[in-house]
């Protein structure tokens, strides 16, 4: 069981949304949210504040009379209920209702407790919220998107259970489950945060980093099997450079490659001395794609590593406005649920996992290219020659996916429209970038599962099997119980779909 208190980390957070972990809140929570809840039902008696006694946005001019304010909080969830598109996927919304539930667990956001009972039910009943991922712009929060989840907690809406989309007022129900009590400003509360960004991009982390992880596994492999040098993944060529990300990737090469009887030294090659020939059959170094994997993916795993700093620190922050700070026994109007933070992470974390599938896209060109790597078929074909194709109609599939991630790492960041009657005149579009992040996410683990066919196929091919280090031997007796050695031509659309699921699911590890 995991229980919040003070900090969630993303290793907690994790374990909740992907294994299911059960959720507890502590009795600090429950302490900070009363205080929070009772000095702001005080302290908003003969005081102007915004989202309690005012109009919303541009028309926060308006003063709303005592006997509306609660009916106010309902008509803002009622009106921006308004998300289109496709649903959010249930580890996203899950993720999202936990990274709302942190925030308004720090006691600055003056809800009640039924709130953050509700939020905890939601989570461990595995129940989710029918989200949208159109709707947001990522300033006020993701206003729309939690709209989605506040019109759940208050009863209404649609819910995913048990595989199916059913009406919210039935599942609670069957659940015993009561609807949040809106007393003061729970609304405006659960809507103006960066909550869905946030959680999406968790996931977006998590999934980023298997794909990491897989990446050095494939490009190891793919040294093995043309008996690259050594040396290009050395500590001595790397510790050269000072970046930390390049030092990794180089180090879990040397670990991963340990017993492969691939590899060869340089030494024992060409400083021997007795080389004469004029041209030599062997390359002297290998393509880029081949040779300079601690320096293509080092940065991508230094900012893999700064986006889960960023994130961390937002899941642990309080993200609406105004905030309430009992400390100070004051109320703060501002901006926290501005989601800069978030969108240009998202961006960059994106533009990453595009190189990486760049990466991916041109090895698999390199090993279905016999003139280039002068070693295997063509296409890796394991058939006949212009009978059957091999690997060949698959690439086409790689290299389209390849280039839609291309065309989608143009930024959201730098793409604010003003909208909201001008007052929301500049946007984060965080929550679009998160979104769009995890689409280029989904496509790089497609390009991949056709790269490790083709890898086991080549692995055939050359009847390597037992020359592979155990690592790659690993995995490659994963992929033949999914796949077999195919000669004849088959139909590849159900094996690569398998191998993109083989990789989503698989566990970090660590070499």
């Amino acid at each position: 069981m995991n229980t919040l208190n003070e900090y969630l980390s993303l290793e907690e957070f994790s374990k909740i949304i992907f294994n299911n972990a059960e959720l507890d809140l502590s009795e600090q929570v429950w302490k900070r949210t009363e205080e929070s809840f009772e000095f702001l039902r005080e302290f908003s008696k003969n005081k102007i504040i915004y989202g309690v006694n005012t109009g919303f946005g541009p028309m926060a001019q308006y003063r709303i009379e005592e006997e509306d304010c609660i009916q106010l909080q309902y008509n803002l969830i009622r009106s921006h209920a308004s998300g289109i598109g496709n649903p959010l996927t249930p580890i996203q919304v899950k993720a999202a209702i936990l990274a709302r539930l942190n925030s308004l667990s720090l006691g600055y956001s003056g809800v009640n407790a039924t709130v953050l009972q509700l939020m905890k039910e939601l989570i461990n009943r595995d129940i989710t919220p029918l989200i949208f991922a159109h709707g947001g712009v990522g300033a006020s929060g993701d206003l729309v998107q939690l709209a989605h989840l506040a019109l759940v907690l208050i009863g209404e809406g649609e819910v995913f259970y048990k595989g199916e989309r059913r009406a919210t007022q039935e599942v609670f129900q069957i659940e015993g489950l009561k609807p949040i009590e809106i007393k003061i400003r729970e609304a405006l509360s659960l809507m103006n945060g960066t909550s869905v960004m946030t959680g999406i991009g968790v996931v977006n982390w998590v999934q980023s980093r298997k794909l990491l992880d897989w990446s050095v596994k494939i490009s190891c492999a793919i040294n093995e099997i043309v008996s690259a040098y050594d040396d290009h993944y050395s500590q001595e060529l790397n510790h050269s450079k000072l970046h930390q990300g390049q030092r990794n990737i180089a180090a879990r090469m040397r670990t991963y490659l340990k017993g492969s009887k691939l590899i060869k030294k340089r030494e024992e090659h060409l400083y021997t001395g007795e080389n004469q020939e004029k041209i030599f059959k062997d390359k002297v170094q290998e393509y880029y794609s081949i040779r300079c994997i601690p320096q293509i993916l080092g940065p991508i795993s230094d900012t893999i590593d700064q986006v889960a700093k960023i994130l961390e620190q937002e899941i642990n922050s309080a993200n609406d406005n105004p905030i309430v700070d009992v400390k100070t026994q004051q109320v703060y109007h501002g901006g926290n649920f501005h989601g800069d933070y978030i969108a240009l992470e998202m961006d960059k974390l994106k533009l990453v996992i595009t190189k990486l599938t760049m990466l991916s896209e041109r090895q698999l060109n390199y090993l279905l290219n016999s003139k280039i790597n002068e070693l295997l078929p063509p296409f890796v074909n394991l058939g006949k020659l212009g009978f059957n194709f091999g690997m060949q109609g698959a690439q086409f599939t790689a290299t389209s996916t390849t280039a839609e991630n291309q065309a989608l790492s143009t930024s959201m960041y730098i793409h604010s429209i003003p909208n909201n009657n001008d007052n929301q005149d500049i946007v984060s579009m965080g929550t679009n970038a998160a979104v769009l992040c995890s689409k280029v996410i989904e496509n790089a683990f497609e390009v991949m599962a056709i790269e490790l066919i083709t890898l086991a196929q080549a692995i055939d091919a050359l009847e390597y099997q037992e020359l592979i280090s155990d690592n790659t031997r690993n995995w490659y007796k994963d992929i033949r119980a999914i796949i077999p050695v195919f000669v004849g031509d088959q139909v590849l659309y159900p094996y690569i779909n398998q191998v993109k699921n083989y990789l989503i699911e698989s566990e970090m590890q660590e070499v």
